[in-house]
C-alpha cells in the first residue's frame, strides 16, 4: 500500500539525517489541492533537535529517494511535507480497482482468525421492535467488515426463548387467545404486579416441561416468532450462520453456577450471587430464589457453547449501551471460571434509535416496530417513485427504505443515540443511504451507454490532466476499511462514501463522459472505479444497490 511505502522512504530520509522517529504519521489533507498525504514528521523532530521546522522538512525532502509514483513534494505552513502522487500512481490503482473487482478494497489483517459476531438478539414472544434494527445494522456491517479483512466469520444470534417474558407472554395468550404474541406479551407485562404468582408458576412449567398446554402455547409461540424474525431478517438482507437460545443456554449456566458456588458464587437470600463489589461493578444475581437461572448464568453458558461449537479466536458481542455494566459483571464472572474466554470477548454496545415523537417503551409493549418503520419508510419511497417506469418497483422501494435507515444508524459512531429523521433519511442531497445508492446506480447507466457506444475503459492517461478529485479519493477505500475494522467503526466508510459519491456527482455534472474522443476511454474506467469502489462500500454497510431508481 501507498501509504506504507511513504512511511519507510520518510524514515530512510530521516535515518540519513542521523536522527530518529519511532512513528511516522500520514494523514490526508482537508483540502484535496494541499496534496494526498501529509506528515508533521520535521516539526516534531525540530523541537527535538532544535531546528527550524521548515528547514528540516526541505532536508528530509532532499534526502528522499525519486518515486515515479510522487509527482511532486512540497513544505507547507510552519513545516508540514505534503506529497501529491502522480497520473502514474492513479493509472496503477484504477488498474488495480478493475482487476480485483468486489475484492478491491479487503486486506488479509485478519488472516486465519475465526470470529464469532452476536448480534441483533430479538426475544421471541416480544416484538421485533428498532432497537433491533440498531444491533442488526451495526453488527451486520462489523460483521462484514471483519470478513473483508480476512477473518473467518460466524453470523450469530442469540434469542430468549426461556424467561419470564415468555411467561408473560403465555399468560396474556391464555387470558386472550387472539392476541398476537407480541401484544400477549405486552398484556402480561402490564398486568404482571397483579398476577405475579401466577405468572411465576407458568415460568417454573416452562422450565420443567410438565405441562401440555403450557408446552402446547410454549411451541406455538416460538415457532411463529421466529418465522416472522427470518421475514424482517430478509427484508435487511442478513443471513445467521448460527443460532444460540436461552433454552440451550439454561441448564448449562445453572451447572456451571452451582459447580462454583463457595468460590466465585456465594449464597444469599435463597439466590446465587456473583459478588461484583469486589470487583469495583455491581453484585447480580445468577440463579434466582427458585434456583432457576437468569440472564447472567445463561450468558456465562453461551461463551462455553460458543466455544465448543466453533472454537473462535474472538468473540464480538453487540448489545445496548444499557447493558454495558451489566455485562462488565458477566465477563469479570467468565474470566474467573473461564479466563481464556473473556479474554477473547469483544464487548460493543449502542445507543437508542429514537423517533422525533420519542422513545419507543418495551416493558409495556408499547413498542415502534421494526417492520412499521421499514413499511412506513418504504411508502414514503414509493411516494416519491410514483412516475418511475421500474418494473420491480416495490422491491426496490424496499432496498432503499432499508438502505435508508441503515446509513441512518452507521453514519454515526455505534455509541449514540439516533433520531431518525424521515426527510433527511431519504434526502437524494447527499448523507443519505438513498444518495450513495443512487450515485451508484447513475454510474451504472454511463457504463451501460459507454458500452452500447463501444467505449472501452482504459488506464492509458489521456494527454488532456483531468485532475479529478475522484481519482484522489478512489485510493483511500483500502485505508478506509482498515480503519472501520481496527475500531470496529462503520461510519468511517459513510463518511467516505459520501465524500466519493460527491466528487463522482461533481465529476459527472463537469465532465461528458461517454463522447468520441481520447479522453472517453478513461473516463469511463474511472467510472467503472466508482461503481467498484461504492458497492463494494454499500456492501459493507450490508446496503443493497440498486440496478436502477
Amino acid at each position: 500500500m501507498i501509504r506504507e511505502q511513504l512511511k519507510k522512504a520518510i524514515k530512510e530520509a530521516v535515518s540519513a539525517l542521523s536522527l530518529e522517529t519511532s512513528e511516522i504519521h500520514l494523514e490526508h489533507p482537508v483540502d484535496l489541492t494541499h496534496g494526498d498525504y501529509s506528515t508533521n514528521v520535521a516539526m516534531t523532530l525540530a523541537k527535538e533537535v532544535n531546528k527550524n521546522p521548515k528547514e528540516l522538512a526541505q532536508e528530509i525532502i532532499d534526502n528522499l529517494k525519486e518515486d515515479k509514483l510522487i509527482e511532486k513534494i512540497e513544505v507547507a505552513g510552519n513545516g508540514f511535507i505534503n506529497f501529491y502522487l502522480s497520473k502514474e500512481f492513479f493509472a496503477e490503482n484504477l488498474n488495480e480497482i478493475i482487476k480485483t473487482k468486489d475484492k478491491w478494497g479487503s486486506n488479509n489483517s485478519l488472516k486465519d482468525e475465526k470470529t464469532i459476531v452476536e448480534y441483533t438478539d430479538p426475544n421471541p414472544f416480544k416484538e421485533f421492535h428498532i432497537g433491533h434494527l440498531m444491533s442488526n445494522a451495526i453488527g451486520e456491517s462489523i460483521s462484514r467488515i471483519v470478513e473483508f479483512s480476512g477473518a473467518e466469520v460466524m453470523h450469530a444470534n442469540y434469542q430468549g426463548d426461556v424467561g419470564l417474558h415468555v411467561a408473560k407472554a403465555i399468560f396474556g395468550k391464555q387470558k386472550n387467545p387472539e392476541l398476537q404474541w407480541g401484544k400477549a406479551y405486552a398484556y402480561g407485562a402490564q398486568n404482571y404486579e397483579d398476577h405475579e404468582e401466577e405468572i411465576k408458576e407458568i415460568n417454573k412449567k416452562i422450565y420443567n416441561k410438565n405441562d401440555e398446554e403450557i408446552n402446547n402455547l410454549y411451541e406455538d409461540g416460538r415457532k411463529s416468532s421466529l418465522e416472522h424474525f427470518e421475514e424482517i431478517y430478509g427484508k435487511l438482507g442478513t443471513k445467521f450462520d448460527e443460532y444460540f437460545f436461552e433454552s440451550e443456554a439454561s441448564p448449562i449456566g445453572k451447572k456451571l453456577v452451582e459447580e462454583n458456588v463457595g468460590k466465585i458464587f456465594e449464597e444469599s437470600d435463597g439466590a446465587v450471587i456473583f459478588r461484583g463489589e469486589n470487583f469495583g461493578l455491581h453484585t447480580r444475581v445468577f440463579l434466582n430464589s427458585d434456583k432457576l437461572p437468569t440472564y447472567e448464568a445463561k450468558d456465562l453458558a453461551l461463551a462455553k457453547i460458543k466455544t465448543e461449537r466453533y472454537g473462535y479466536d474472538k468473540s464480538i458481542v453487540i448489545t445496548a449501551n444499557e447493558q454495558k455494566e451489566y455485562y462488565k459483571v458477566v465477563l469479570e464472572a467468565m474470566k474467573q471460571i473461564f479466563p481464556e474466554f473473556a479474554k477473547k470477548t469483544k464487548h460493543i454496545t449502542h445507543g437508542l434509535l429514537r423517533l422525533p415523537s420519542g422513545k419507543m417503551a418495551s416493558r409495556t409493549g408499547d413498542v415502534i416496530t421494526a417492520e412499521s418503520l421499514i413499511d412506513e419508510v418504504k411508502e414514503r419511497v414509493l411516494e416519491k417513485m410514483k412516475d418511475s417506469d421500474i418494473t420491480d418497483m416495490d422491491k426496490v422501494a424496499e432496498k432503499i427504505a432499508v438502505g435508508a435507515i441503515k446509513y441512518s444508524i452507521l453514519k454515526q459512531s455505534a455509541g449514540k443515540d439516533i433520531i431518525f429523521d424521515m426527510d433527511k433519511s431519504l434526502s437524494f442531497e447527499g448523507d443519505s443511504g438513498p444518495y450513495l445508492q443512487y450515485a451508484h446506480t447513475r454510474a451504472n447507466a454511463v457504463l451501460e451507454k459507454a458500452k452500447k457506444e463501444n467505449i472501452k475503459p482504459s488506464t492509458k492517461i489521456p494527454r488532456s490532466n483531468l485532475g479529478s478529485d475522484l481519482e484522489k479519493l478512489l485510493y483511500r477505500f483500502p485505508e478506509i476499511v482498515e480503519r472501520a475494522n481496527k475500531e470496529f467503526e462503520p461510519h468511517y466508510i459513510t463518511t467516505y462514501l459520501t465524500e466519493l459519491a460527491g466528487a463522482f456527482n461533481s465529476f459527472y455534472a463537469k465532465e461528458k463522459i461517454v463522447e468520441e474522443n481520447d479522453t472517453a476511454p478513461y473516463k469511463v474506467v474511472l467510472t467503472e472505479a466508482f461503481t467498484n469502489t461504492i458497492k463494494n462500500g454499500l456492501w459493507l454497510l450490508g446496503i443493497k444497490a440498486p440496478e436502477r431508481m
